[in-house]
């Protein structure tokens, strides 16, 4: 329709141009027809981007070996991979560690999961807890952060750990990704001091 209106204008130029001198036609044609390239050029800068994931999976069991010896289990009932390859886990998200013996020594659930591939983190969000099955400690918080290359889970905010019946809370925790020994800053609580 656009070209319609610029071609309509352009004949009736034409058909004036006849009582009119030359260049001041040529003036008249270059306007107009400088003013229908830009209205379509307006239409290729408005073009809409897509700014959601580029893939999304439904139900994934993810799998991470060494030497053929399963190390890491993650399930998620979705998984959005988005254009620069971080993910989303908006239904939560379930990580089984192993142990040498590919027996699950500790486990990590959230109700939302997040990964950085620029960091190579995981953000456990929301209810996070982590549970190991040896020694039966458990840490819950709203925020775990696993760290694959360091092997090691963090807690930044406040956090709650049950031990041996006893209850400690405090901020900023570090971990090995097992779960079988850990640091804090601040805590509070019951300490069992072995002699």
């Amino acid at each position: 329709m656009k070209h319609r209106g610029c071609f309509f204008v352009l004949y009736t130029i034409v058909r004036l141009d006849l009582k009119m001198k030359t260049s001041s036609f040529l003036v008249i044609l270059l306007f107009h027809l400088t003013s229908c390239d830009h209205e379509e050029n307006s239409k290729v800068l408005k073009k809409e981007t897509f700014d959601g994931p580029s893939i999304e999976m439904d139900d994934i069991i993810l799998k991470f070996s060494d030497s053929t010896k399963v190390k890491i289990r993650l399930i998620a009932k979705k998984q959005l991979i988005l254009d620069n390859n971080d993910k989303e886990f908006p239904e939560g998200v379930y990580i089984e560690f192993f142990d040498d013996k590919e027996e699950i020594s500790s486990k990590l659930f959230a109700d939302r999961g997040f990964y950085n591939k620029k960091k190579n983190e995981y953000r456990a969000v929301g209810n996070a807890i982590i549970k190991n099955f040896q020694n039966k400690n458990e840490l819950s918080t709203e925020e775990l952060i696993w760290l694959p290359d360091k092997e090691e889970v963090r807690a930044d905010n406040f956090f709650t750990i049950t031990e041996e019946g006893n209850t400690h809370t405090g901020i900023g925790l570090v971990s090995d990704q097992n779960f079988e020994s850990y640091t804090y800053s601040d805590a509070s609580g019951p300490l069992n001091i072995e002699e």
